[in-house]
């Protein structure tokens, strides 16, 4: 992690933040940073974000919330 957030140029309490969630929504400059030296493009980062807020995890396998098990 404190490679990442040296390359990155944020410091690795941010990046912790991020991680844990902490920081709801970190700055566009901060997760493009991120992205790059993780050698992930913005356009895969919004599509994770994307799926995670509609169930979808990784490789389009679904994840049910006890709610939407219950409905």
């Amino acid at each position: 992690m404190l490679d990442t957030a040296l390359a990155a140029r944020v410091s690795p309490e941010t990046l912790r933040k991020i991680e844990t969630g902490r920081v709801a929504t970190p700055a566009f400059p901060t997760i493009a940073a991120i992205a790059d030296v993780l050698g992930l493009s913005l356009d895969a980062v919004w599509a994770e974000i994307n799926g995670a807020e509609r169930g979808v995890g990784p490789a389009g396998s679904t994840h049910r919330s006890p709610e939407r098990l219950a409905s």
